[in-house]
């Protein structure tokens, strides 16, 4: 889902770059006494003021205290963040970041839930793999979007899981055992139900085609279709709505969510190293 940065000038990536330079210098502040402000190091803080490296909200929420610029450095923050995302992706995004009601169907370990160990190992085994500032430019990324599941007021967020997805693990037994067990705090948390798709459920319509569904304030909704390195952001009500039926029909295949809890618990258990 990720490109190469942007050399544009007037991208938000590069407009925050230069505002934290911008605050330090109107500080009279040195990269070093602005590290030992932080708690993050020299070279990290550098690389931001460049725009080589993008960060992680709780370094700009630590820079917005330093700086006394309130949430303005997060608001920055969350637009460079899209930078990060191809186009095709990036309308979804936006549509996400502020969708008050969210379902999704996966075949993978969604976003969403993952934890940063999964995400770089995930991130890490693509059809083209990443390393290094890439690979951890990514992760923050991803780990940036969950963001959205801690707002205020929070999205009510549905997540069909299929078995797969909780079978099939990752070849670090702790990082796996981490995974399964923040699925199973996501779980009960007030906003979020998750629900398993059994393999006894048998074929149903969208088995295998991961599909996002996102509900706006306004009662306007659009559907995303993710394939094989490709996405389909569906906005025709008409075509929404078929989606949506064909959710609900997947939901009604899926375990309860009682009964699915159970089912990430014990596997919680059995995978513990």
């Amino acid at each position: 889902m990720l490109e190469k940065n942007s050399e544009n000038e007037d991208s938000a990536r590069r407009v925050l770059a230069c505002e934290l330079r911008r605050l330090r210098e109107a500080a009279g502040k040195s990269l070093a006494q602005l590290a030992e402000e932080t708690n993050y190091d020299r070279t990290y803080l550098h690389r931001l003021e460049t725009g080589e490296r993008l960060s992680k909200l709780p370094v700009m929420e630590a820079l917005d205290r330093v700086h006394g610029t309130g949430e303005l450095l997060v608001r920055l923050w969350r637009l460079a963040r899209l930078d990060a995302f191809k186009d095709r992706y990036r309308a979804f995004m936006r549509y996400e970041a502020k969708a008050v009601i969210i379902h999704k169907y996966s075949v993978v370990v969604p976003g969403l839930l993952q934890t940063e160990a999964f995400a770089r190992f995930a991130l890490s085994m693509g059809p083209t793999p990443i390393s290094g500032d890439e690979l951890e430019e990514s992760v923050a990324a991803r780990m940036g979007r969950q963001e959205l599941l801690r707002r205020n007021p929070a999205p009510s967020v549905r997540f069909i899981l299929d078995e797969s997805v909780l079978r099939r693990s990752v070849l670090d037994p702790e990082a796996w055992h981490g995974q399964l067990a923040r699925i199973a705090e996501a779980a009960e948390e007030p906003n979020i139900t998750i629900q398993v798709l059994p393999f006894s459920a048998g074929v149903q319509p969208l088995a295998g085609s991961p599909l996002a569904l996102l509900w706006m304030a306004d009662d306007s909704a659009v559907a995303y279709l993710e394939g094989n390195g490709s996405g389909e952001l569906i906005e025709e009500p008409e075509e929404v709505q078929r989606y949506r039926l064909s959710y609900d029909h997947l939901r009604d295949a899926a375990l309860s969510a009682c009964d699915s809890l159970a089912l990430i618990k014990q596997l919680v258990e059995e995978s513990s190293p």
